[in-house]
């Protein structure tokens, strides 16, 4: 971390690394206040979107445990104000299953907008715009 990165910003790439490595349970919470919500506005995978409380966030991510092999984030770019934190990310996940018509070991990914709001150096509110380039077999 550069002497001029925002704390909330190092925070948000932890936690960004710890979801890379399969983070569950208390290992993921250990980023969120209690009261925390994520939206995930409408996707190719999630067409009506998600909004999870930090119960549901978990249990998520126990769920993509089983569904991916592996997945990294690629920061392309961090900004931060105040209590919030804007993010471009790119994801990129490897189907551990088939997935609709696509087969165990594809590579999906998704180019990401995300904005974090903090309290206490915990995220509060996470907003996801997750675009997913094209989902057909190769």
């Amino acid at each position: 971390m550069s002497p001029q990165q925002h704390p909330n910003i190092d925070t948000a790439v932890r936690y960004h690394r710890a979801v890379a490595g399969f983070a569950t349970g208390d290992e993921l919470a250990a980023f969120f206040h209690p009261d925390a919500t994520h939206h995930e506005l409408p996707n190719a995978l999630f067409p009506e979107g998600n909004v999870r409380d930090l119960a549901g966030l978990c249990a998520a991510a126990e769920a993509g445990r089983t569904g991916l092999s592996a997945q990294s984030f690629e920061v392309v770019n961090a900004l931060a104000m105040g209590d919030q934190v804007a993010m471009e990310v790119l994801w990129t996940g490897t189907t551990a299953v088939p997935l609709g018509d696509l087969p165990a070991g594809h590579t999906l990914r998704a180019h990401i907008a995300t904005f974090l709001e903090f309290r206490d150096g915990k995220i509060t509110a996470q907003r996801n715009y997750d675009c997913y380039e094209p989902l057909t077999p190769a």
